[in-house]
C-alpha cells in the first residue's frame, strides 16, 4: 500500500506539534501547510502538566529539557475586602506538577524536528476545503475562529463570551524562589507562572470595558498589582512583553466532515484560568496518533476508516466536561453578591479535604482518563 498523505494546515504550536508526532507514524507521509506570510514572534508562554510533558519528550528526540522550567508547587489564594486566602496547595516531592515553557522556543524547536524529518512545508493561504481535496486526511489546526469550519460544522457549538480580556506578560524578578501561583483577585484571576530562574510570565484575565479603559497604562496597572500581592519593592520587578487577547468559551460538538478535522482551539477554546488549553490539545494529538497509527498499521486508508469517528467519540467527552468544568470554576470565583458571603467557609474545607487535593492534582495531570 501506498503511503497515505497527511496535511496540517496552520503553523502555530498545535499545528508544528502535530506534524512532528504523526510524522512518526509509519506508512504515512505528511504535509504542512502553512500561510505566505509568517507570523509574529509569540512572546507567551504555555504550562503542561507531567504527563504531557513525557509525551512530548517520547516524540522529540533531542529536546532540550532546560527550556521546560518544573514546578513542584502550585499555591491558589482568594482576594476577600480584607485578605488574601491561600486555600489550596499542592506540592510534589518525587515528580513535578506541571512545566512552564516558552512559546517561542519550542515552536523553534518543532521546527528543526520538522526539516529534520523531511516533513514537506507548503507556504500557501487555503482559502477552500477544495484545496485539500487530494490528501487522505486533512488537520485543520487554524486557532480558534477561522471561517473555514463553517464549511465543516453544521451543529452548534456551545459559546459563551466572558467580556473579558487576557493580558500577558513576561516579569524579571530578583526572588531567591517563587511558586506556581493562582490568584482570584476582584479584577479576574492572576497566574504567577515561573519560567526561568528570574523570569515569570503572568495571565490575567480582565473585564473588558476595564481593560479598554485601562489599556493605555495596563502595563502600569499589571506592575502596581504584582509588587502588592507579591509584597515587594518596585525595583525587583520589571514587567515586559505585554501582550493580550480577548476571551471566550467555544466547544464544538461537530469535529470533522468526511476526511477533514479540526483540532486545537478550533474544537475548544476555553477560560485560561485553571491552564488547561493545550493540555487538551496534546491528549487529542496522542488520541490521533493511536487511532492513526491503528488504522495505518492494518493497511486500512484513513479516508475509508472509522479513525476520525472513533477520534471524535473518545475525546469528545473529555474536552467538553473539561470546558464546562473550567467555566464553572471561573463563574464560582467572579464577585457574586449572594455568594462571597459563604466562599470564605466553603475554601477553608476545601484547604482542608485531601481528597479534593488529590483529584485535582489527578484532573490537571491526565485529565479525566
Amino acid at each position: 500500500m501506498s503511503k497515505q498523505r497527511i496535511c496540517i494546515v496552520g503553523d502555530g504550536l498545535a499545528g508544528l506539534m502535530t506534524a512532528v508526532v504523526l510524522s512518526q507514524i509509519p506508512g504515512v507521509d505528511i504535509n504542512l501547510i502553512a500561510k505566505k506570510e509568517k507570523k509574529n514572534s509569540d512572546k507567551r508562554t504555555t504550562a503542561i502538566s507531567y504527563t504531557n510533558y513525557k509525551f512530548i519528550q517520547e516524540n522529540i528526540v533531542k529536546l532540550d529539557n532546560n527550556l521546560f522550567w518544573p514546578s513542584k508547587n502550585i499555591e491558589l489564594f482568594y482576594e476577600t475586602s480584607k485578605e488574601k486566602i491561600n486555600f489550596l496547595n499542592l506540592n510534589e516531592v518525587n515528580s513535578n506538577l506541571m512545566y512552564v515553557f516558552e512559546n517561542d522556543k519550542i515552536k523553534s524547536i518543532l521546527s528543526k524536528e520538522i526539516s529534520k524529518n523531511k516533513i514537506k512545508i507548503t507556504r500557501k493561504d487555503i482559502k477552500s476545503l477544495k484545496d485539500l481535496k487530494n490528501y487522505d486526511l486533512a488537520i485543520l489546526c487554524l486557532g480558534a475562529k477561522s471561517n473555514i469550519y463553517e464549511n465543516i460544522t453544521k451543529l452548534k457549538s456551545i459559546k459563551k463570551d466572558y467580556k473579558e480580556i487576557a493580558v500577558t506578560g513576561y516579569v524579571k524578578h530578583n526572588f531567591k524562589s517563587l511558586n506556581t501561583s493562582q490568584f482570584f483577585l476582584k479584577e479576574g484571576p492572576l497566574a504567577i507562572l515561573p519560567f526561568s530562574k528570574n523570569y515569570f510570565s503572568i495571565v490575567w484575565s480582565l473585564n473588558k470595558k476595564f481593560y479598554e479603559n485601562n489599556s493605555k497604562k495596563i502595563k502600569e496597572f499589571v506592575e502596581y498589582k504584582l509588587l502588592e500581592i507579591l509584597k515587594t519593592k518596585k525595583k525587583s520587578i520589571t514587567v515586559s512583553n505585554i501582550q493580550s487577547y480577548p476571551i471566550s468559551l467555544n466547544l464544538k460538538r461537530q469535529y470533522y466532515h468526511k476526511n477533514i478535522l479540526i483540532l486545537g482551539e478550533g474544537i475548544h477554546s476555553i477560560h485560561p484560568v485553571a491552564g488547561q488549553g493545550f493540555n487538551l490539545v496534546l491528549r487529542d494529538i496522542k488520541k490521533l496518533k493511536e487511532v492513526i497509527k491503528y488504522y495505518a498499521g492494518l493497511g486500512i486508508s484513513i479516508k475509508d476508516s472509522y479513525a476520525l469517528s472513533d477520534f471524535y467519540n473518545s475525546r469528545k467527552p473529555e474536552n467538553t466536561i473539561m470546558g464546562l468544568g473550567v467555566d464553572i470554576t471561573h463563574n464560582f470565583f467572579k464577585e457574586n453578591k449572594f455568594l462571597d458571603p459563604i466562599k470564605k467557609v466553603i475554601l477553608k474545607q476545601v484547604s482542608k479535604s485531601e481528597f479534593l487535593k488529590s483529584f485535582s492534582k489527578r484532573i490537571s495531570d491526565k485529565g479525566l482518563y
